[in-house]
């Protein structure tokens, strides 16, 4: 099995957004390097077809430590950027990743009401450059989905952009405040627009169109292939995240978490798979086999209490059900080989793409 090392190059960002705050605090995630770059060896070289990650903050502030680690190391690199400094790599390492996702929200007015005015043209002006620089790989929309988005249009908007091969989204109900009328808006904007949405996408597999939506293609993986893995992003089982200053931690965003600090550079991963890991009342839930608890840092802290977890749960079981009533044809389409199941079943390694919104 191939680990994903996700390595934070920063806990600074240039931008503030609405739904996340910037920069890490630098006490908790430093904004340069703080370890002997070589301590990563025990963690990497051991695996013979690594995944490697860059993450922030925003990563293309310490494009130094990029190009150092894509110098050293033989793996699929993968990063993920708000894009606005993409000028900062140089083409011949652009041109290098597998795959790389690109922070918008959907619809210019959306994204930049999120993000920052401008953003929104600065993004899809970096994956134009990207894409002229050479890079083949997969070019991924990463939205956050909140208050004022609408599912439905917002995913529509970046598929028709024609840019992007995959567009994937994950809701704002983690570090936020509880949203006023979260179950509200959930019934009357997200489900309808998410059931809109499978229609459209099935609708495109009967005439041998693929949209790239990866929540879905992520979860009818799992109904096709008998369930995901728990979590589906891998978060200590097989990704791991190095921090700046040389912990590594089961999740990514959880850098304030004890539970989430499993161990120091230099570390083996083989040493620290399964240290964490999903429980009730999902590992009891008829659902768990296809989202795989969908988030272990929404699992452990449940910050929205649990009557707000389950609310977000309503929403994954209903995104699951919505894919379970096409089932049929989504398979038929497959065995009459107008859609190949190697291309429909996504991710084919950890991308970091969070199939399970």
């Amino acid at each position: 099995m191939a680990m994903l090392y996700i390595l934070m190059t920063t806990g600074k960002c240039n931008l503030n957004c609405k739904y996340c705050g910037g920069s890490f605090p630098e006490r908790l995630v430093p904004w340069s390097i703080k370890y002997d770059v070589s301590m990563l060896n025990k963690l990497i070289e051991a695996d013979r077809k690594p995944v490697i990650a860059f993450y922030g903050g925003e990563p293309l502030l310490n494009t130094g430590f990029i190009i150092d680690i894509m110098n050293r190391y033989d793996a699929k690199y993968v990063i993920q950027t708000n894009g606005i400094f993409y000028k900062r790599l140089p083409d011949e390492y652009w041109r290098r990743f597998d795959a790389v996702l690109l922070s918008i929200d959907g619809r210019e007015e959306v994204t930049d009401y999120y993000r920052g005015k401008g953003v929104y043209k600065r993004v899809l002006e970096a994956a134009a450059h990207i894409r002229r620089a050479g890079f083949t790989g997969d070019l991924i929309a990463r939205m956050t989905i909140s208050t004022v988005s609408d599912v439905y249009l917002d995913v529509l908007h970046l598929l028709g952009v024609g840019v992007f091969d995959h567009v994937h989204w994950q809701l704002d109900v983690v570090w936020s405040d509880r949203w006023h009328k979260f179950d509200d808006w959930s019934e009357k904007s997200y489900i309808p627009g998410i059931r809109r949405l499978a229609e459209l996408w099935v609708e495109g597999l009967r005439r041998g169109v693929l949209y790239g939506i990866a929540p879905f293609q992520g979860i009818t993986k799992g109904l096709i292939k008998g369930g995901l893995q728990a979590p589906p992003c891998g978060a200590g089982i097989d990704s791991f995240t190095v921090t700046t200053d040389g912990r590594i931690l089961a999740c990514p965003i959880a850098v304030d978490s004890e539970w989430a600090h499993l161990a120091d550079l230099p570390a083996r991963a083989n040493d620290l798979v399964g240290k964490v890991g999903i429980g009730e009342p999902c590992t009891s839930c008829e659902y768990f086999k296809y989202c795989g608890g969908r988030c272990l840092y929404a699992h452990i802290e449940r910050l929205w209490g649990d009557e707000g977890f389950r609310s977000v749960c309503r929403t994954v079981k209903t995104t699951v059900d919505v894919l379970r009533t096409h089932l049929n044809t989504i398979v038929k389409v497959i065995d009459e080989g107008i859609i190949s199941q190697d291309d429909l079943l996504y991710p084919s390694y950890n991308n970091t793409v969070e199939i399970v919104p």
